[in-house]
């Protein structure tokens, strides 16, 4: 009998264990989910010291949420200093969307000063994408003398463009002496690769005296070629004197 007794005793005593484990488990299980927002959360079963952390924390990461704009944000919870923080971060978040025009801009809680800074801004960054052709280019923005000034500018790019057969060219654009000196550009492009042997080269632009430069230039070329074994050499194109030039060996 007694020894039945001391049975019950001890599996009495392991069964309290058990439990007292289980329950503490539980209640770190409940402090982690209240911690960090996941699960179930029982606030009855906190120490008052857990729960004033609990609540610290949750105020933090609702503060950072406001201020981040990832998370949520309950603005409930915010203290009238955090309030106040959040409320400046946002303003300074917008006058900064309506300076660049990313993100959404709200104009009507900008200040005068600010309102006028945004225009500004606004007109000086669709001047710089008028003048490097960059961006969009709004002209109703610009004032008459700024206009003129950009249409210098693209007028000048246009030229250029032209003149180096490199981008776009309108040539609806040019004067008329400008369009002269893009011809004759183009043509001493073209008349510099015929002379290079440049596959780019139209013949059928060259003058009769161009041609004949074109041809003994080629001419040359082909000679040397010949003279240094190249296998580029075509015998037919040698001048006599280069054929004799490579019968004859040297010191005979």
């Amino acid at each position: 009998m007694r020894n039945a007794v001391v049975f019950f005793l001890v599996v009495a005593g392991l069964a309290g264990v058990a439990f007292a484990q289980t329950a503490s488990t539980a209640k770190q299980q409940n402090l982690e989910n209240c911690l960090d927002g996941f699960g179930a959360c029982d606030h009855s079963l906190l120490t008052p010291q857990q729960a004033k952390q609990v609540a610290g924390v949750r105020s933090e990461g609702n503060l950072w949420g406001c201020l981040s704009g990832y998370g949520e944000c309950d603005h409930s919870m915010l203290t009238p200093a955090q309030a106040k923080e959040v409320a400046v971060l946002a303003r300074k978040q917008n006058l900064l969307a309506c300076e660049t025009s990313l993100g959404t801009c709200d104009t009507s809680t900008l200040t005068p000063a600010q309102a006028k800074l945004v225009v500004q801004v606004r007109k000086d960054r669709n001047l710089v994408n008028c003048e490097t052709g960059v961006g969009t280019c709004d002209r109703s923005m610009l004032s008459a003398t700024e206009a003129a000034r950009v249409g210098q500018l693209q007028s000048q790019e246009n030229l250029l463009s032209c003149e180096t057969a490199q981008g776009l060219c309108d040539k609806s654009g040019l004067t008329p002496s400008q369009a002269n000196a893009v011809a004759r550009a183009a043509h001493q492009r073209n008349l510099l690769a015929c002379e290079s042997g440049d596959d780019y080269c139209d013949h059928s632009l060259l003058s009769a005296e161009e041609a004949k430069e074109v041809s003994e230039a080629q001419r040359e070329r082909n000679d040397l070629a010949c003279e240094a074994g190249d296998p580029t050499c075509r015998r037919p194109l040698m001048s006599a004197r280069q054929t004799v030039q490579t019968r004859i060996k040297p010191g005979v």
